[in-house]
């Protein structure tokens, strides 16, 4: 490794032992780590100070994106999908599909896009991965309501994934339909490998590796992240998938043996928010062009915009009977939130030659703006509605015409 790897290196980890410091020290509202994040990558990569470049991190950057949705698929819990919470997360997303294609439309008509479908999947993403961590320190994932919460966090995270895995490929699209199921049966293969090796012989390994020198399930866990990494890219599809995919594995390996997993929540925690992703968003700021974003700050401003109303309005409705205002309200701030997969589609759509780079600069510019402001307004929200509710108005600030008492609040 040269010395000018070494100092982009040491630039980014300085980044990231900063971050959490630099957030307790700002006045006001908490912002989320993953801002500080990407706007320190503006200011060290090339298109700011030039500490540092994305070259030599690259690896890094992209095993943290893969930690990012491996987590993500481990807190998805695939019987949400059989719930009511789920049908209605789904139908939530077939509603903002439309409305992005209305939206797609309307914008290349002005001729503001070319770039039909990486745009139009970006309207419909949230950024589940991304939340969790604020809806937790939030106690926003509690009771029926935090099922709803995660049930839209899902489905607009992981129904744009297959979309990207689909569409965006320069693959026959039955070819990739084709490529997604052979990644998806070999993730079914794995998911039962329990089976084969034995649920005893199993469980005594979990129980022997957790806590031991060994780290032998954080290991294995490791191993399977860049197994259905490697699926995935031979298959032409997009990495974020198998990543996503290798959580749900996981999770689905860890729950069948029945032992005490919390060991090795913590310490899939602490790597992947502790090493590696810090340095996916910090590299994501750093290929940034702010100056890009600076000449045209209108275009930036119709993303968040259609951001809030493609992903974020239709939660006022598809919730009406199951959720208050207040509840819908926060609902639509949590769902237009997105980034990660912004970053990756307007990867995509450049390397491609079919993304403007003026909207590549905005669609991300966009989804750091939502991340800055949308959950900082739902958890506001949020503790409003539970002093309301402490105080014995179970209205809650917005109102509650005809809904149910505020759950999870």
């Amino acid at each position: 490794m040269t010395v000018h790897a070494l100092a982009s290196l040491l630039a980014v980890t300085l980044v990231a032992a900063l971050a959490p410091v630099i957030v307790a020290a700002l006045p006001g509202p908490k912002v989320p780590q993953v801002v500080i994040l990407i706007f320190a990558g503006v200011l060290i990569g090339p298109h700011g100070l030039g500490l540092a470049d994305t070259t030599s991190i690259q690896l890094l950057s992209n095993i943290g994106l893969g930690f990012l949705f491996l987590l993500a698929g481990y807190e998805l819990d695939l019987k949400l999908f059989k719930e009511r919470s789920g049908r209605l997360a789904m139908i939530g997303w077939a509603a903002s599909a439309l409305l992005a294609v209305g939206a797609v439309a309307v914008l290349a008509h002005l001729h503001y896009v070319r770039d039909f479908v990486p745009i139009g999947l970006a309207l419909t993403t949230t950024a589940l991965g991304t939340l969790l961590p604020i809806l937790q320190d939030n106690d926003m994932l509690s009771g029926k309501f935090g099922r709803y919460v995660l049930a839209a966090g899902a489905v607009g995270e992981l129904f744009p994934i297959v979309a990207i895995s689909i569409f965006l490929t320069k693959r026959n699209q039955f070819v990739a339909i084709g490529s997604l199921l052979a990644v998806a049966a070999a993730a079914l293969v794995l998911a039962t490998a329990p089976l084969v090796v034995g649920d005893r012989r199993l469980r005594a390994l979990i129980k022997q590796g957790q806590s031991a020198t060994a780290q032998t399930t954080l290991r294995f866990s490791i191993v399977l992240l860049v197994v259905l990494l490697l699926f995935a890219d031979r298959f032409g599809l997009d990495v974020v998938l198998g990543a996503m995919l290798a959580g749900i594995v996981l999770k689905t390996w860890t729950h069948r043996m029945g032992v005490d997993v919390r060991p090795l929540e913590e310490k899939l925690d602490a790597v992947g928010y502790g090493i590696f992703i810090p340095v996916f968003f910090v590299s994501s700021g750093m290929t940034l062009d702010i100056q890009a974003i600076a000449s045209d700050p209108i275009r930036l401003a119709v993303f968040v915009g259609l951001l809030l109303v493609v992903r974020g309005l239709p939660s006022l409705l598809i919730y009406a009977r199951v959720l208050t205002l207040a509840q819908r309200v926060e609902m639509t701030f949590v769902t237009a939130t997105t980034l990660p997969l912004l970053i990756a589609l307007a990867e995509i759509g450049e390397h491609d030659g079919v993304m403007l780079p003026s909207n590549a600069a905005a669609i991300i510019g966009a989804g750091a703006v939502s991340v800055l402001i949308f959950p900082g307004v739902a958890t506001v929200l949020h503790r409003r509605g539970r002093a309301a509710l402490a105080s014995g108005d179970a209205s809650g600030p917005l109102g509650n015409e005809g809904g149910e008492r505020p759950q999870g609040l």
